[in-house]
């Protein structure tokens, strides 16, 4: 057996070892009395375990590949030597896969990965157009979202003149949504023929996109006495209830000066959860940041969300081509992929993430 066998054991059973501790710590009752720790067990438990899970069936298969080298060797019944050699050619294909695998599992995951998300969509460079496509965008979220069984919530929202956002904030919640919904953070370009045309010219136009990690309550700590709040009455759609009731709440972190609002909520409390969650969010982020920074200078896949310049997407409508220049990676199916099926760009964004986390690894 290999010292790369040898070592990846060593690793699963240190593991195994961690989860059995962890484990005991969260039936133990002073655990349990101490939620910020209870919640980071929990954490440390669900990452683990696959690992663990996996390194099982790795070392079930390390240990048949030595049974059968062995009874090719020493085993004088010829029939069962011929199902020894047909399992050793077929452990010698499966073993490296399954390496490669375990070695991935091992990298650790991005904390911020199994994060519910905040998304904002901004029409950029395109005026009308631009806003209609913001609107696009948002519409083909919504179908994934869906999809995925996530929930979807509406922060607030400036509605374009012709159509679409200006700029819409919602939240994602479900699981491991900032995962896959990272990769759609940058610039996102739209090549087609405005229906606010009428010379039949194609203009180009682009939205940005930005998905930040949902901060929990054990993230971020603020201080009342730093917040400035601020109540309104809410304008826009939602008719003349919303109009005449001060529901829509401002809030502004001193220290920082960063300004939320929500004005979704007729009700002023859950308007004042939303933005609470969203000023926490960006004061998170303020930090997250300058991980992220860093990470975005390493990893294609990967844009700084201070970066709203980095086109990442191209979609072309009368080629009916949607193309992702980080990965070359093209579709020529775009009404399609406009109506929420993106997942196949996702798993390819993760297929060059990965092979770009085993090389730092390395």
């Amino acid at each position: 057996m290999s010292d790369n066998n040898n070592t990846l054991l060593e690793k699963i059973e240190g593991l195994k070892v961690k989860l059995d501790q962890i484990q005991a710590q969260l039936s133990d009752p002073e655990s349990m009395a101490d939620m910020k720790k209870y919640v980071q067990l929990n954490k440390d438990y669900k990452e683990i375990e696959p690992i663990v899970k996996a390194g099982a069936r790795y070392k079930k298969m390390v240990e048949d590949y030595d049974a059968a080298k062995d009874l090719i060797v020493n085993e004088k019944d010829e029939e069962l030597r011929e199902m020894a050699r047909e399992e050793l050619a077929s452990l010698e294909e499966a073993l490296p896969k399954m390496e490669e695998e375990i070695k991935l599992l091992l990298i650790p995951a991005d904390p911020e990965d199994g994060k519910n998300a905040i998304m904002e969509i901004r029409g950029g460079t395109g005026g009308d157009e631009a806003a209609i496509f913001a609107g696009d965008l948002f519409r083909m979220y919504s179908k994934y979202i869906e999809r995925k069984g996530w929930k979807l919530e509406v922060t607030s929202q400036t509605p374009g003149t012709a159509g679409g956002y200006k700029e819409i904030i919602y939240t994602v919640s479900g699981e491991g949504v900032y995962g896959l919904l990272k990769y759609e953070s940058g610039v996102h370009r739209v090549q087609r023929v405005p229906q606010t045309e009428t010379q039949g010219r194609l203009h180009t136009s682009a939205a940005s996109v930005v998905v930040l990690p949902e901060a929990g309550e054990f993230d971020v700590e603020i201080n009342e006495k730093d917040i400035r709040k601020d109540i309104f009455c809410a304008s826009g759609p939602g008719g003349q209830g919303v109009n005449t009731t001060y529901s829509a709440i401002r809030l502004t972190h001193i220290p920082t000066g960063i300004v939320v609002q929500c004005q979704d909520e007729r009700n002023q409390l859950k308007n004042l959860e939303k933005a609470m969650n969203e000023l926490r969010t960006r004061l998170y982020n303020m930090e997250y940041q300058k991980y992220l920074d860093n990470l975005s200078s390493k990893r294609k896949t990967m844009v700084s969300t201070g970066d709203r310049s980095a086109k990442i997407r191209t979609y072309n409508y009368p080629q009916s081509r949607v193309t992702d220049h980080r990965i070359n990676w093209s579709t020529h199916n775009l009404p399609v992929f406009m109506d929420g099926e993106i997942q196949e760009v996702i798993d390819q964004l993760q297929i060059a993430e990965n092979a770009e986390r085993l090389k730092e690894a390395e």
